[in-house]
């Protein structure tokens, strides 16, 4: 009884097999593994130029990096340095303003004496 029916299943397998085999064309199959071949070429080569890229992009980044923490130091000691040299000398204005009332001209007498063009004007 289980050899009987066994053997219907793998009959009844088979006949399925065999239609299937007749709804699906072996060269569209064909056509179609070629084509996956083909994009997997193409994804592999994508892959390993942007592999490439990311460690070039990463070198860089490495040589870049120490030159621009450093000049951002030297940036912020620039800064601290003209903040000090402008309270200095606002400070040094005060007090020549304040000994010498008239050694600085109003904004009237500086508009007067400054014929320069303003270059942030539009023409």
């Amino acid at each position: 009884m289980a050899d009987q029916e066994s053997e219907s299943i793998r009959s009844a397998s088979e006949a399925f097999s065999k239609e299937f085999e007749t709804l699906v064309d072996s060269q569209h199959l064909d056509s179609i593994k070629q084509s996956q071949n083909l994009i997997l070429g193409r994804l592999q080569d994508s892959n390993a130029v942007l592999s490439h890229f990311n460690e070039y992009s990463e070198n860089c980044f490495v040589e870049v990096s120490a030159d621009f923490s450093r000049n951002t130091r030297l940036l912020r000691s620039m800064k601290s340095d003209l903040d000090y040299i402008f309270q200095k000398l606002r400070s040094l204005k005060a007090k020549i303003a304040a000994t010498y009332p008239d050694a600085f001209p109003d904004n009237s007498t500086i508009e007067a004496l400054d014929q320069r063009p303003d270059l942030e004007m539009p023409r």
